[in-house]
Order: structure tokens, then sequence, then C-alpha cells
């Protein structure tokens, strides 16, 4: 199954709360699932300038220590990709906006992610989402 690593907190924004839009570099023609990947490494700066946006938007996120990294930790549909230059909600000025539905919970898997779109195995999945 197709999977993407996004940084913490950002990653348990799209599954746990409401960040529908994750902002990229470059756009993605796929549309349909993709497993969400928590990065292994976010710095505590990192953490502390997506804390305070995250409460701008008016979300409160836990303690660095207790999110998931390294692991996959969901599943969420991509239904859309547009390149916006002004920021709006959880869309960055000057990214490719990728609308995402649907997120969900599964068991962790843990996982070693990698730059861009990557496969996780389907018997990997297969064993947390049945």
């Amino acid at each position: 199954m197709k999977a993407i690593s996004v940084r913490q907190p950002w990653a348990w924004g799209i599954i746990y709360s409401t960040k529908d839009i994750e902002n990229r570099g470059w756009p993605i023609n796929y549309r349909g699932d993709i497993l969400i990947h928590a990065a292994k490494n976010c710095t505590k700066k990192e953490y502390q300038v997506a804390r305070e946006f995250c409460q701008s938007m008016g979300v409160v996120i836990p303690e660095l220590i207790s999110l998931r990294r390294g692991q996959v930790i969901g599943i969420v549909t991509i239904v859309d990709c547009k390149f916006s230059q002004v920021a709006s909600g959880w869309g960055m000025p000057e990214q490719y906006h990728w609308k995402l539905e649907n997120p969900r919970e599964i068991t962790p898997i843990p996982y070693i992610g990698q730059l861009g779109i990557f496969e996780v195995p389907d018997d990997l999945v297969m064993e947390v989402v049945a």
C-alpha cells in the first residue's frame, strides 16, 4: 500500500485532529487511500513552531514525547491536489495542497520511512487493518 512520511505533530493532526491539507512542494496525481507514516525525526524547534500554528487553528496537540514516531499510524484518502499561492486554513502559501478526507487510526506499524511516496507491504497492513 502507498505511504508517505509526515513529521510530527502534523501526522497526528491528520489522523487524530482536523488537518485536512498536506503541504508539499510537488503535486500528486494519485487519488485514494494512503498510509500516514509518522517520521522519526522532529526537533524541539519544529515541534514548537507546529504547536503554535496548531493553537492558532484551535487545536491542542499532545506533548512531543507522547507522539508516535517511526511508525505508520493511520490511513487517509487523497481526494484532490491544487497549487496555492496563498495560505488558507491548514494550507501554506506557495505549496501544493493535498486535500485529505476520511482519516482512520490503525494499530501502529513500526516502519522506516522514505522520501516521496513509498510502498509498505500489504501483508503488514492487512494484519492491523482487518
